[in-house]
């Protein structure tokens, strides 16, 4: 009935109504719970005072939902909305905030009586910890207590929910999709007939792991065969383009004002749940939705205006550092002679028709090329964003949060455009910024951790060569995810056939070469590539 950005602003009115009238309500509240608190033991004189004081305090609240991102994450602009999502329909909500352990998260849930756990996520490495939780949950009983977990952010999924953690938890655990379903999904777990609830979904994990197990399974290649099926480049007949610099540039303060002629719209609107493609030129969001629409126009006024004061008060601090580096490929790998560094890469292992399994490597020339690198960060906006949420202008929080994502998108699509510059693969103003915006120029700059690459630990050796951490105030947890959050990293290749692919259905070979080519235990490499092994 509402969108998104409009319940987050009822929430900010409602949260500041909230403040003023908070002291005459919790008296009334506390009045109504001591007086409910001596009904209840008065009819079962077996209930202690604080058995019966528990129990008359969940009688006042819609339910007390935990909710953190989980250890080694930092990001958190999704669990923020579906918080507010939650309080506007009367939960408590005790929020965390992240990088949160597994015991401070369950010792919460005990500290405040909660009814529901939220563990959220956007890296890889944090399904593994949900897993922890999922586990040490069980250990403490919550599973008998019937304690429901709720799993969500950008790489969880249902079929891993299903697949992955519900085997380790006896208590319901739900996958949520996004901040729409979250009320609906908490009331039914709430409720007096939740048990049809956990049913259907315990329905439906069976069915995700039957389909798993007994499912098609694709053809995979073995290593050996994969590789024979690299793809064919004619180095012969390929001069690779020389930068016109090696080694790094530091940009400490870039200007934000340039870095807003680079921001992609249509991702600040997918936050929001307003989905679409932004038209830059009409500034109008496409989408099948009028109202939708409507209420994107509102939305992007409000972020311009926010965005101008950002930009006005230096409310956010730009870092980022880029290079390039001779290179050479070497099998699967990518060794940097003058530095002593091997980049590792993994290849599709898909039996696929007519058509090559792909490594990043292959883009690289065996003889002598180049490969460049880059991390942007966007500083300022995490502690900006807390002191509103402080203040209960939880909107503008989340607008902050959104926008400094965006800015840190923007600012690695402007050191490309430079990059490219640089190697001399493409002219100033040769691209208008809707062609850089939609990828039309020579080469990429993949992420790793993401479809190309999944290995979150190559961050490691990215930061090292570039000295990220001294030159820019990025950092990596210990599960690889860079803080601040609105970070972005990656590699830049310069060939005209580079391109993007996804890497999945990995093959134990390849697993047990990897690992020897990294120096790490196999255990260790199924931990950081679990989601894409396919045994």
């Amino acid at each position: 009935k509402m969108f998104l950005p409009q319940v987050v602003k009822s929430a900010r009115v409602m949260k500041k109504s909230v403040a003023w009238l908070e002291p005459l309500m919790e008296a009334e509240r506390e009045e109504k719970i001591v007086t409910q608190t001596s009904f209840l033991r008065s009819k079962n004189s077996a209930l202690s005072e604080s058995e019966a004081r528990a129990i008359a305090t969940k009688s006042f609240s819609n339910g007390k939902v935990i909710m953190a991102t989980v250890k080694g994450d930092v990001h958190d602009i999704g669990k923020n909305i579906v918080g507010v999502v939650l309080v506007c329909n009367g939960f408590d909500v005790v929020d965390m905030g992240v990088m949160v352990s597994c015991d401070k998260i369950l010792d919460a849930v005990e500290e405040h009586n909660a009814d529901i756990i939220g563990l959220s996520g956007l890296i890889t490495p944090s399904l593994d910890e949900m897993i922890t939780v999922a586990k040490e949950a069980e250990k403490r009983g919550f599973g008998k207590r019937n304690i429901p977990i709720l799993i969500g952010g950008a790489t969880t999924s249902a079929a891993h929910t299903a697949i992955k953690i519900a085997g380790h938890y006896t208590g319901p655990l739900v996958h949520v999709l996004d901040a729409s379903r979250s009320v609906p999904v908490t009331t039914a777990l709430l409720s007096e007939d939740r048990q049809k609830f956990i049913d259907t979904n315990e329905e439906n994990h069976h069915r995700a792991r039957e389909k798993f197990n007994g499912g098609k399974k694709k053809v995979a290649l073995s290593i050996e065969q994969a590789r024979a099926n690299k793809v064919t480049i004619d180095w012969e007949h390929y001069n690779p383009p020389i930068p016109e610099f090696t080694g790094t540039r530091t940009i400490k303060s870039q200007s934000l004002r340039e870095l807003a002629n680079y921001i992609d719209w249509t991702p600040f609107f997918h936050t929001w749940e307003l989905r679409g493609v932004w038209n830059p030129e009409t500034e109008t969001l496409k989408t099948r939705n009028k109202e939708g629409g409507k209420v994107a126009k509102e939305l992007y006024s409000e972020a311009k205006e926010l965005l101008e004061k950002i930009i006005i008060e230096k409310r956010f601090i730009a870092s980022g550092v880029y290079g390039f580096f001779p290179a050479k490929a070497d099998g699967d790998d990518i060794y940097l002679p003058d530095q002593k560094v091997t980049l590792h890469t993994l290849r599709q292992q898909n039996k696929k028709s007519g058509k090559p399994n792909y490594a990043l490597s292959d883009y690289v020339s065996p003889e002598c090329d180049h490969l460049g690198g880059f991390v942007v960060g966007i500083h300022g906006a995490d502690e900006w964003a807390a002191e509103l949420r402080e203040q209960n202008d939880i909107d503008e929080a989340l607008m902050v949060q959104a926008l400094a994502d965006r800015f840190a998108e923007a600012f690695a699509e402007l050191l490309h455009h430079r990059a490219r510059i640089a190697w001399g693969i493409e002219r100033p103003g040769q691209f208008s910024q809707s062609e850089l915006i939609h990828e039309k120029y020579q080469g990429i700059r993949p992420a790793p951790g993401y479809p190309s690459q999944p290995d979150h630990t190559e961050k490691r050796i990215l930061f090292n060569l570039l000295q990220a951490k001294e030159k820019t105030a990025v950092e990596l947890t210990e599960s690889c995810a860079m803080h601040p959050g609105s970070a972005v990293c990656g590699l830049y290749f310069s060939h005209p056939d580079s391109h993007y692919f996804m890497i999945d259905n990995l093959q134990e070979d390849q697993i047990k070469d990897y690992s020897a080519r990294k120096e790490l235990s196999i255990e260790e490499v199924e931990k950081w590539l679990g989601p894409w092994l396919g045994y």
